[in-house]
């Protein structure tokens, strides 16, 4: 049953075209994910379909009676109502027979009331939605109902129109990064819950995860067409590497026919037969084909980190707290070079406080934090880049210089190194305002690694940021020689760039893992359904179980051995903690050397190519092949190993 129909819808801002001739079609029980980069109007298209911005032309038909609900990124609440006032500020009946049994319940003397609102619960039937309301506030945290929407952080509020929309009970719901501002453990739960509600879902995530695991359709906006993959993120993923290698190769082709073709128009007379003519108008289509070119430039990052010394970053003793909330205690730990640490906790477990600490933005109440000579921070805040009115990207760069040290000597200018974040000459221009969520991201990026730094500290840095450019940040961090400290909800993200986790339980309880998320939420539900005779299959929830992992504030010997020896029996046979991190490294170069090898092979079908160049590209293919096979050798040694 069809939902929701997009009939050739367009957008621009002047003379900035976001997308146009858009047509697709939305059905019921449909969970889609939208992919596109930042800046090509994802936002703009969800308002357009929830009705709060008008296309420029074409139209968005809904199927009469449907009840849609869009969260946004900034929800728009009325701040003079409580939480629980929201909450039932709702259409949804049953909320309403919900709202007058709780109030009936704080009059118990005026039993006639309190009957007419039992006797209204039993006929709806409302008793297990009551359930499910409850349910839904105690995962999301919302806990203060008296509380005024208008006190409430940015995270709360996003919680709470959250926990609003799924109450309301849409056939439709429209999302816009819903795993934002919650922490890893409320994801999981919304994850589960998506997958087994009968919900139909239209959403933008940047989450991998959260795209694998909820959504059966990915439709991707690319270079103003879209694209539909009948599948998970990963079918998505496979697929598009297939299209894309096709349309190369289609390409290819075009431009040999073109240079035959065009020999052919060159040679032929002015009078024209009906043959020729018809010939002359394949010519021009040939031609578009041909000259098709994709502006497939990638984010180009590059750094003069400065080399680290032997005395890195150490704690010893430190101690935090604000009032009663105590967040840090005797905390001691050395940090190593190319040490790469993942943080995870829930919220108000005092994670962003332990980088400021880091920093020397914040101070400890006891201990103390020695910083070495040579350790120049890189520090990604939350907060993001400080927007000033009237400024132009080019003037945020220009103000740490016009021109910027590179590698071996090399400068750049502050255009250039814009033009590698993938802001060209005239975006560079605009106001930092107009920027798009992910464009003032990738901007903040760039003057983070501008500075050069040897540690970076990164929170939260996957906001916001478009699935292609995630994918060149992790690459680069997977080579950053230097240390990283990490404070993310993205759990594909940490699964590929750190190798153990810091996990901040509260109550200053920092326990140190020795794996990456994945490893340590597997780890977790052994534990659980060891310990517990209703633990359910899957995934465990809660970050406040395992409580014998080895804590850092606490260290004994048999817990650090136990969580350890865990981690290299885990799903790896006998293959030690640093082969297993062997194995899947080499999983990610296998994969890159294939990609990198149907490059070079397509370079063969420029039919311009000269025999030294030829020659050239061979020797490189040939490089190529002998590398992939190399490290396939040793990937099949661990496998063999592994399985034995």
């Amino acid at each position: 049953m069809n939902y929701v129909s997009v009939e050739n819808v367009a957008k621009s801002f002047g003379e900035r075209v976001l997308f146009e001739d858009i047509s697709f079609g939305i059905n019921q029980d449909q969970k889609i994910g939208f992919v596109a980069k930042n800046g090509t109007g994802k936002t703009s298209l969800l308002h357009i379909m929830a009705g709060l911005e008008t296309p420029d032309s074409g139209q968005v038909v809904s199927r009469k009676g449907l009840t849609i609900s869009f969260l946004q990124q900034e929800p728009d609440l009325n701040p003079d109502l409580t939480v629980e006032e929201t909450i039932f500020a709702s259409d949804n009946p049953i909320m309403n027979t919900i709202n007058a049994y709780e109030k009936a319940l704080l009059n118990m003397e005026d039993t006639e009331a309190y009957q007419q609102a039992f006797d209204a619960m039993e006929a709806a039937q409302a008793w297990d939605f009551e359930t499910q309301y409850k349910q839904i506030l105690s995962k999301l945290k919302l806990d203060q109902l008296d509380r005024k929407v208008g006190l409430l952080s940015g995270g709360q509020k996003k919680r709470l129109a959250l926990a609003a929309m799924l109450l309301e009970k849409p056939d439709l719901v429209i999302l816009d990064e819903p795993t934002n501002h919650l922490d890893l453990e409320m994801i999981e739960w919304l994850e589960e819950y998506f997958k087994r509600e009968s919900l139909t879902i239209f959403m933008v995530t940047h989450d991998r995860y959260f795209l694998e695991n909820v959504c059966n359709e990915i439709v991707e906006l690319d270079h103003g067409k879209l694209y539909s993959y009948k599948g998970n993120y990963a079918y998505y993923l496979e697929n598009k590497e297939a299209r894309m290698a096709n349309e190369a190769t289609e390409t290819a082709k075009a431009k040999i026919l073109y240079k035959k073709e065009l020999d052919w128009m060159r040679r032929q007379p002015k009078a024209r037969t009906t043959k020729s003519k018809s010939r002359i108008d394949d010519f021009y289509e040939i031609k578009e084909r041909a000259h098709q070119r994709r502006n497939d430039h990638e984010v180009q990052l590059e750094i003069n980190m400065e080399r680290m010394g032997s005395k890195i970053l150490e704690f010893h003793k430190v101690g935090k707290s604000f009032g009663d909330l105590k967040l840090l205690d005797k905390f001691d730990y050395v940090f190593k070079t190319g040490e790469r640490v993942g943080i995870i906790g829930k919220n108000g477990t005092g994670k962003t406080t332990f980088l400021n600490i880091m920093t020397g933005a914040l101070q400890p109440d006891a201990g103390k934090v020695i910083v070495g000579d040579t350790v120049k921070f890189g520090y990604y805040t939350q907060k993001g880049i400080e927007i000033k009115e009237g400024q132009k990207v080019i003037d945020v760069i220009k103000s740490f210089g016009d021109h910027i040290p590179l590698k071996k000597g090399r400068t750049i200018s502050a255009g250039q190194l814009l033009e590698r974040f993938l802001f060209d000459r005239k975006k560079q221009y605009d106001f930092v305002e107009k920027l798009s969520g992910g464009e003032r991201k990738r901007l903040y990026l760039c003057t983070v690694f501008i500075q050069n730094p040897n540690f970076l500290i990164l929170d939260e840095p996957t906001n916001d940021l478009d699935v292609v450019t995630l994918n060149v940040l992790e690459n680069f961090l997977l080579d950053f020689p230097g240390c990283l400290v990490v404070v993310s909800h993205d759990r594909y993200f940490m699964d590929k760039i750190v190798d153990h986790l810091f996990v901040f339980k509260g109550n200053a309880q920092i326990s140190d893992f020795p794996g990456n998320y994945s490893d340590y939420r597997a780890y977790e539900g052994n534990l659980n359904f060891s310990n517990e005779e209703d633990a359910p299959a899957g995934r465990a929830g809660g970050f406040a179980k395992a409580e014998h992992l080895k804590t850092t504030s606490q260290k004994t010997e048999n817990e650090s051995t136990d969580s350890k020896s865990w981690k290299e029996k885990q799903h790896t046979g006998a293959l030690t903690y640093n082969e297993q991190k062997e194995y899947k490294k080499l999983e990610r170069e296998v994969a890159q050397l294939e990609r990198d090898k149907a490059k070079k092979q397509e370079v063969f079908l420029n039919p311009d190519l000269t025999p030294e160049e030829i020659a050239i590209h061979s020797q490189e293919l040939q490089a190529l092949i002998d590398k992939k096979e190399e490290k396939e050798m040793r990937w099949m040694e661990l496998m063999e190993k592994m399985e034995g």
